[in-house]
């Protein structure tokens, strides 16, 4: 007589694996994880409200148990040098129009490139993905000849441009592809009650585009103002943003221990507020991306 094989099958090690990563100590560890991830942005912070010298006499974590150390000296001294202040203006000067540029230009290329017919839009398109795969460091000194040619080499102007034009090949590639999964049903109900193509891009594209559109500006927020390597070339003592300053800083790093910490602090806790601001819109885009 047969075996009786009338019960549960047995499941695979994969199967078991899986069924265990959803348990409480997988969640343990994932929570011991992200504290460790932060652990380094607390001590940032709990320095920036220290003074020099209890900086050098013991750690940070020192702060638990004497929270009288805690001071607002290190930001008053930050925002009381002209070159810090600056910098981090000149921050916002380059990043929210490269972010702009990048966001609004990428979006009509991104539309026409999916919806538009017109002669070798393919080929076009063939081109700017192409180009996502040129580096930065290529385009230095090309571009900085160029720059230098038109006036512009050492400014804002200059540094936004080049943000610019390294950012929009990633962004039309990744809005032509979220754009062409819109049904066409919804654009040709558009024309027919008489939308024209600008209507149509501004009242039903950029809407359900909103998700991608977040995604990219915040990734391009993120780039621009982290960035150090074009702003350290292309930028000049007028120009420079507050990556290039607080690594100046550093060459008198036993002077300046009170500005590196707030400094250092305030340059990354700007980009973390913009994420969290656009967080849910983030969200929204990497999910519909994967649905997609």
């Amino acid at each position: 007589m047969a075996p009786d094989s009338s019960g549960p099958p047995r499941r695979s090690l994969g199967s078991r694996i899986a069924s265990a990563a959803g348990g409480g100590a997988v969640r343990v560890f994932l929570i011991l994880v992200a504290l460790l991830w932060v652990t380094p942005t607390v001590g940032l912070l709990a320095s920036s409200f220290r003074d020099p010298t209890d900086i050098a006499a013991s750690g940070w974590w020192d702060v638990f148990s004497k929270p009288s150390q805690l001071t607002t000296e290190s930001y008053s001294t930050l925002l009381g040098k002209e070159e810090i202040t600056d910098s981090l203006l000149n921050t916002v000067y380059i990043t929210v129009p490269a972010t702009v540029l990048v966001v609004v230009i990428g979006a009509m290329a991104g539309y026409a490139f999916a919806w538009m017919d017109f002669k070798g839009r393919d080929w076009w398109f063939v081109a700017v993905v192409a180009l996502l795969v040129v580096p930065v460091q290529i385009a230095l000194i090309p571009l900085a000849d160029l720059f230098g040619d038109l006036g512009i080499f050492g400014s804002v102007i200059g540094v936004v441009l080049f943000h610019v034009g390294f950012g929009l090949p990633f962004a039309i590639f990744l809005l032509r592809n979220f754009f062409a999964e819109i049904p066409r049903e919804l654009l040709e109900a558009a024309r027919l009650d008489g939308a024209g193509e600008t209507r149509l891009f501004a009242t039903v594209i950029m809407p359900l585009g909103a998700p991608a559109i977040a995604s990219l500006g915040i990734f391009q927020f993120l780039w621009v103002w982290n960035d150090m390597l074009v702003a350290l070339i292309f930028s000049d003592s007028g120009s420079r943003p507050l990556t290039v300053a607080l690594t100046e800083q550093t060459r008198q790093f036993s002077g300046n221990i009170e500005t590196l910490a707030p400094g250092a602090f305030i340059s990354m806790v700007i980009p973390l507020a913009v994420f969290f601001a656009f967080q849910r819109q983030f969200v929204s885009g990497v999910m519909a991306g994967a649905v997609k």
